[in-house]
């Protein structure tokens, strides 16, 4: 499987880049690229590494994510991993290195969003 990766603005200038596939020594470079992309564009307030549709990450993989957070603190911007999968979560884990991306909880998909409390009478 390949490797895709999709940039997006959100608010408050943060910046998302949520990679699509499997990051492995064929594909790490494209996601220390995309950090570095978006570095030499602009300054954003934080980038959001978004790996809930990562299926494989080896360790090389994880190399390019602690350098792309190294290169984003020299900027002076906080890079932090949101909704890793369970595969992800797990070797940030095992690494002992999902502290230093902000310590983010797994994305289960098809986890069902949080319904809202209905007060009996209302």
């Amino acid at each position: 499987m390949s490797l895709s990766i999709v940039k997006s603005v959100l608010p408050g200038g943060v910046m998302e880049i949520a990679p699509r596939g499997e990051i492995d020594v064929d594909t790490a470079y494209e996601v220390r690229e995309a950090i570095a992309e978006v570095l030499a564009k602009g300054r954003p307030s934080r980038i959001e590494l978004n790996m809930r549709l990562v299926t494989f990450i080896d360790s090389v993989g994880i190399s390019a994510m602690v350098a792309g957070f190294q290169t984003a603190e020299v900027s002076g911007v906080k890079l932090v991993v949101t909704e890793p999968s369970r595969f992800v979560h797990r070797q940030l884990w095992v690494t002992g290195l999902l502290g230093l991306f902000g310590a983010p909880e797994p994305y289960f998909a098809g986890a069902a969003a949080p319904t809202p409390e209905v007060l009996p009478g209302a």
